[in-house]
């Protein structure tokens, strides 16, 4: 009975990942105006599943963190009680945050209902396992990523302006191009509409996009085609770095070895985010900060780095602050941050941890009541 508790919960937790995080490392195409949200969505939601799969290979460290071994007893790692009570602590974290649209960590979830089942269980947390391999990434990552992204970006406008490439403003029905004119003068792009006739239902769009040539490749057309790549890296990424942690609770069943317990997970998280991702889609996608092609491209290619380079060395980073960080860098130099928003999303990671422990503490303290 305990490993069924200990399978839906786990299902529960990689439907919840998906629905909270397989739009990130696309929110920036459908924030920019490259992609709508289907194709940002099925984009996305292919390459996360690439990267799910890849997982077995590249995320060995990841799948060993996180089954609690060396944070907490080894005999408790062994049982399924602690492990279901980790995953209904993590899943309820997540599906609470997701039914609200914020943005929240997986990863913090599962660290913070790690350890506080951990502690309701009475066994002793490795502190120094606790602090170097999750708590610090977790703090590091985002301020890298906001660091990184910041200075690439400035250094990036500067080349763009000295090289003469030039921003426009598009006018867009459908997926036709209506007019062009230069950044400053929207407004007459903008009065052209009521010069249409457009039919109901039919998207009308006001977006920015570069003009001009760079190496003999029309800039607006290699932008967007880097863009995809970019968002596409992101999700794999994430696929890479997130599987492995929520499969990592179904290894002490028998009937499940590295390969069947990620390949559950993998699709779970594709439901999920098929199904549910909206709510956090448009969060991540239009509340944070305005954006173009251009910083939309920089900011997965600084969050697509971080995370392969801290998954293959089984730190404990969390995708959806490194995205959110890359984010808040394009923001804070472009002066487009949305700080409230902002705001709230610190309130909510902050909140992940203790919320996760004490939902596994809970978990755990009921299930054993009621096998007594």
């Amino acid at each position: 009975m305990i490993l069924l508790v200990l399978f839906v919960a786990v299902i529960c937790l990689a439907y919840a990942n998906g629905a909270n995080d397989n739009f990130k490392g696309v929110a920036t195409l459908f924030g920019s105006g490259v992609a709508d949200y289907r194709r940002a969505l099925f984009w996305g939601t292919a390459a996360t599943f690439a990267g799910s799969a890849a997982a077995i290979a590249l995320a060995e460290r990841l799948l060993a963190n996180f089954s609690g071994k060396g944070l907490v007893a080894a005999e408790l790692t062994a049982d399924p009680r602690y492990l279901a009570a980790v995953a209904c602590g993590a899943a309820l974290t997540v599906l609470g945050a997701t039914f609200i649209g914020m943005p929240v960590s997986t990863t913090h979830a599962l660290v913070g209902a790690l350890a506080g089942t951990g502690w309701a269980a009475g066994s002793i947390v490795n502190l120094d396992k606790l602090w170097m391999v999750f708590v610090l990434p977790l703090l590091a990552s985002p301020a890298l990523a906001l660091a990184i992204t910041a200075v690439l970006y400035a250094l990036l406008h500067a080349l763009r302006v000295r090289s003469g490439i030039a921003e426009e403003t598009c006018f867009c029905v459908g997926r036709e191009t209506i007019e062009a004119a230069p950044r400053l003068d929207s407004a007459l792009v903008l009065a052209r509409a009521e010069q249409l006739t457009i039919s109901v239902g039919t998207t009308v769009t006001c977006r920015m996009r570069y003009a001009g040539r760079f190496l003999g490749f029309e800039v607006s057309d290699l932008v967007d085609r880097l863009h995809y790549l970019s968002a596409g890296a992101v999700s794999f990424a994430r696929g890479v770095n997130d599987t492995p942690k929520i499969a990592a609770l179904l290894l002490v069943a028998p009937a499940f070895g590295k390969g069947v317990a990620t390949g559950i997970v993998a699709i779970l998280m594709l439901i999920g985010g098929l199904a549910s991702a909206r709510k956090v889609a448009e969060t991540m996608s239009r509340k944070i900060t305005l954006l173009n092609h251009g910083q939309g491209f920089i900011a997965n290619l600084v969050t697509s780095a971080v995370v392969l380079a801290a998954g293959h060395s089984g730190l404990a980073v969390s995708t959806t602050q490194v995205a959110c960080g890359a984010l808040f860098g394009i923001g804070a130099v472009s002066h487009q941050a949305q700080w409230k928003t902002i705001g709230t999303i610190l309130i909510a990671w902050a909140t992940t941890v203790p919320c996760a422990a004490a939902l596994g503490a809970t978990a755990y303290k009921l299930s054993v009541h009621l096998s007594a």
